[in-house]
């Protein structure tokens, strides 16, 4: 199983010329986007003074250009992970925005699927992604809960 550290793209952070751009860019996406077509999606893409040459994508990598370009137009830093890619528990704590003894807690409960590497506990980055999920799911339930609890209660919400 190889690590993130292989696997994880750079980190980019846009500048304030790149954001700009990347707004004109994914705004024109949008429109092919929305487009009903037959065929695949084409590019065109022409370095300075060289020949242009056109290459097809596969739409499900143009819509993922697309979310790049729009969270680089706020400004957002980006970076890819393969959904295989497996992290440290900081990296992991990191990416839930939790403590790292939150997670390892989270872990030594079997609440979320991790494997050791001699003392070292190693967590699939999908495995992340359906906790969070999951979490998002719960604390969703809660709140629909507490609002039916108060209209109940005639508190006004």
């Amino acid at each position: 199983m190889a690590s993130v550290h292989g696997e994880i793209s750079e980190t980019i952070t846009p500048t304030a010329e790149d954001s700009l751009l990347a707004q004109e860019s994914s705004r024109k996406f949008t429109r092919f986007l929305a487009a009903k077509r037959k065929r695949p999606l084409k590019v065109r893409i022409q370095l300075e003074e060289a020949s242009a040459e056109t290459i097809s994508i596969p739409e499900s990598a143009f819509r993922m250009l697309n979310d790049i370009l729009t969270e680089m137009s706020k400004g957002n830093a980006v970076s890819l992970i393969p959904v295989h890619a497996e992290m440290t528990t900081q990296q992991a704590a990191d990416f839930l925005n939790v403590s790292r003894p939150f997670l390892v807690e989270q872990l030594d409960k079997g609440q979320i699927p991790y494997r050791k590497v001699g003392t070292h506990r190693r967590v699939l980055f999908k495995d992340l992604l359906r906790y969070k999920q999951a979490m998002n799911k719960n604390r969703l339930q809660a709140i629909d809960e507490l609002a039916a609890q108060a209209q109940e209660l005639g508190m006004g919400y």
